[in-house]
C-alpha cells in the first residue's frame, strides 16, 4: 500500500508541474500563421491530421502488442488446462 502511494504522489506531481511548451518548429508555426493571415486553413488542418496521426500510432501499437499476448496467453492457459 506504502508503494502504490508513492506511485500516486509520483505521478500527480509530475502531471502538474509540467512546463509550458510550444510544441511546434518556428518554421511550421510561421507557414500557418503565414496561410492562416491569408485566409488559407487547408495548411493548418494537414498539420493537425498529421499530428492525431503521430498520436495515435503509439497507442494503437501497444493495442495490437497487447491482443497477440493476451490471445497467446488464453491459448497457453487452454493448452495447460487439458493436461
Amino acid at each position: 500500500m506504502n508503494r502504490l502511494l508513492k506511485i500516486f504522489f509520483l505521478l500527480t506531481f509530475f502531471l502538474l508541474t509540467q512546463a509550458n511548451t510550444f510544441a511546434q518548429c518556428a518554421m511550421c508555426r510561421a507557414s500557418v500563421e503565414n496561410n492562416v493571415a491569408n485566409g488559407e486553413t487547408s495548411i493548418g488542418a494537414g498539420l493537425n491530421a498529421g499530428i492525431l496521426y503521430l498520436f495515435v500510432m503509439p497507442y494503437l501499437m501497444a493495442m495490437i502488442i497487447g491482443f497477440f499476448w493476451y490471445r497467446a496467453a488464453k491459448k497457453k492457459k487452454a493448452k495447460l488446462s487439458f493436461h
